[in-house]
């Protein structure tokens, strides 16, 4: 087999439309899908063919890659898909589907003979659109040089969980990697709402931890983001973190387990969202310590 693949990309949002551009680039035949066409059109520019169904963009692909926003919207597309579908076809789930999803995933990819790729991916705009993003993927080994190119066209590297995909190991990795940076987000808004609350110069704060182990990449570029007014467009949108630290609580509840953090940070980007920042980036949170008529600037 050469290392190129006809592939088919359903769902162009921020992160789907930089993984079909990076497809593109590295010699891909590629056919996108979105349920707004409008939203897909561009991508023409970068020699990807916009279709106007899910069955449309999937017929004779060799990997067919869902990058939607929840795992609902991955069957639905999928079902839409379904008369093109061929049997032994690859197909690899990107979006953040969470556990509960997954089970009905993994059964349509069964009752339609594909092979079930589960490939959520850590990363954000700015990794996606350098095609630097990280797979989380778990598949049968005897077909990962199927979609191996694909991957490396979308991602710096691939971490691999296990042999099945329908077992959701990279699943439960992503929401435990996204625990994190919903944690880590979090506390950063509340850090930097507090210092305004008290007065303090957010460059004295950086400064204190400069260097040591407080000090962290993430902190500073999500502070960025907030000090310097540069929440659109955003890298992960309120809304969508919202739906992902949902899903994290979920998943924790199903286990036995309370995850009283991710639950804050959840009614954190409600409140934030409410508050009219839906469309801007996670870190926008930060708003969500201040009352509704008190908008204040960082």
């Amino acid at each position: 087999m050469t290392d190129t693949r006809t592939v088919a990309v359903l769902g162009t949002g921020i992160m789907g439309a930089a993984m079909a551009r990076n497809l593109a680039r590295a010699g891909h035949t590629v056919r996108a899908w979105n349920r707004t066409r409008a939203k897909a059109e561009p991508l023409t520019a970068d020699g990807v063919l916009v279709a106007g169904t899910p069955a449309e963009a999937v017929e004779g692909a060799d990997v067919v890659l869902t990058m939607l926003y929840d795992g609902p919207a991955a069957l639905d597309a999928m079902r839409e898909a379904a008369p093109a579908l061929r049997p032994g076809t690859a197909w690899a789930q990107c979006s953040t589907a969470g556990t509960e999803a997954l089970g009905d995933l993994a059964a349509f990819a069964g009752e339609h003979g594909l092979v079930f790729f589960d490939a959520p991916v850590l990363g954000t705009r700015q990794p996606a659109e350098a095609g630097q993003l990280l797979v989380l993927a778990a598949g049968p080994a005897g077909h990962r040089p199927v979609v191996a190119p694909v991957f490396d066209a979308i991602g710096s590297r691939t971490v691999w969980t296990g042999e099945d995909g329908t077992a959701g190991t990279a699943t439960r990795l992503k929401l435990v990697a996204n625990s994190w940076v919903v944690a880590a987000t979090a506390a950063t808004g509340e850090t930097l709402a507090l210092a305004k609350a008290l007065g303090v110069d957010p460059r004295h704060f950086f400064d204190a931890i400069a260097g040591g182990p407080l000090d962290m990449g993430y902190l500073r570029a999500k502070a960025r983001l907030i000090l310097d007014d540069e929440l659109t467009p955003a890298q992960f949108a309120v809304a969508t973190a919202v739906k992902d630290a949902r899903l994290i609580v979920r998943a924790g509840e199903e286990h036995g387990v309370r995850l009283d953090v991710a639950a804050a940070s959840a009614a954190r980007l409600e409140r934030a969202a409410a508050q009219g920042h839906a469309d801007e980036d996670m870190a926008a949170a930060y708003f969500a310590s201040f009352g509704e008529d008190e908008a204040p600037s960082a």
